[in-house]
C-alpha cells in the first residue's frame, strides 16, 4: 500500500488524493506539516505532498507522483494515447501552475496576516495572471473537459490550482479570475460535484481548524525570529 504524506488544506496534495480515489489506488494518509530533519527525508525540499511507493521509495513534486501513478497504476488512464494530446495536457498543467496558481500563492501570507499587499505585487500578480488567462483561453476547451473529450490530470490539476487562483487571487486582488476564461466557471462548479472532490473537499473543511493554528504559530515564531 502506498502512504500519501501531507495534510488536507493543500492543493496539491488534493490533487494527488484525487488521482489516487480515482484509480482506486489503495493507500493511507499521514498527516504532516513539514518542517523537521525526519520529514526532508521524505521529501528533500520540505514540499508537500510526498508519496512513498509500496516497495518503500518516496517520491514528492505532484506532477511526478502523478504520472508515477499514470505509470504504475494505468487501468484508468488520466493521459490521452497520443504524444501531442498528452503534451497538450501538460501544457495547460504548466501554464495554470506558473502564470495563475503561484502567482496568487505570492499573496497566500497577505490572506493569513490581514495586512494589505503591496501595490507593487499586486500589480505584478496581476501582469502575470493576465497572461495566464490569455494563455488559457487558448488551450482550454471544456469540451466537456478542459483539454478536450476525455478527462485527464488537467481537468484534476486545474481545479485544485483554481482553489489558490480563486480563493486567495480572487479574493485579495477584487477581481474574479476564473470569470475571464470562458467556461472555466461553470467546469469548476461541475469539478466539485463529484463524488471523489466532494469526499475530499470534506476532509480540507476538517483540516481547516488544525491547519490555520499551524499557519499562525508558524508566523509567530517565523516574527519572532526575525527580531
Amino acid at each position: 500500500m502506498v502512504t500519501l504524506h501531507g495534510f488536507s488544506s493543500s492543493n496539491y496534495y488534493n490533487v494527488v488524493k484525487y488521482v489516487l480515489q480515482y484509480k482506486e489506488v489503495p493507500h493511507e494518509e499521514h498527516l504532516v506539516y513539514g518542517g523537521t530533519e525526519e520529514w526532508l527525508l521524505i521529501s528533500p525540499v520540505g514540499k508537500v505532498p510526498a508519496l512513498t511507493t509500496e516497495s518503500g521509495n518516496h517520491l514528492s513534486e505532484t506532477v511526478v507522483i502523478c504520472d508515477y501513478l499514470e505509470e504504475v497504476y494505468p487501468d484508468k488512464p488520466l493521459y490521452p494515447s497520443g504524444a501531442e494530446a498528452r503534451a497538450h495536457v501538460r501544457q495547460i498543467m504548466k501554464v495554470m501552475e506558473l502564470y495563475l496558481e503561484l502567482p496568487s500563492r505570492r499573496l497566500i501570507p497577505y490572506a493569513f496576516s490581514g495586512m494589505p499587499a503591496p501595490d507593487a505585487v499586486l500589480a505584478d500578480v496581476k501582469h502575470v495572471a493576465s497572461r495566464g488567462i490569455e494563455a488559457m483561453k487558448q488551450l482550454t476547451g471544456f469540451t466537456p473537459h478542459i483539454a478536450g473529450d476525455q478527462f485527464t490530470l488537467a481537468d484534476v490539476y486545474v481545479h485544485y490550482c483554481n482553489a489558490v487562483v480563486q480563493g486567495i487571487g480572487s479574493k485579495i486582488m477584487d477581481w474574479d479570475i476564473l470569470a475571464e476564461i470562458p467556461g472555466m466557471r461553470e467546469w469548476n462548479r461541475n469539478m466539485r460535484e463529484s463524488d471523489i472532490a466532494r469526499a475530499i473537499e470534506a476532509d480540507r473543511i476538517a483540516n481547516e481548524p488544525e491547519f490555520h493554528a499551524y499557519i499562525t504559530q508558524y508566523m509567530a515564531r517565523s516574527s519572532v525570529s526575525d527580531k
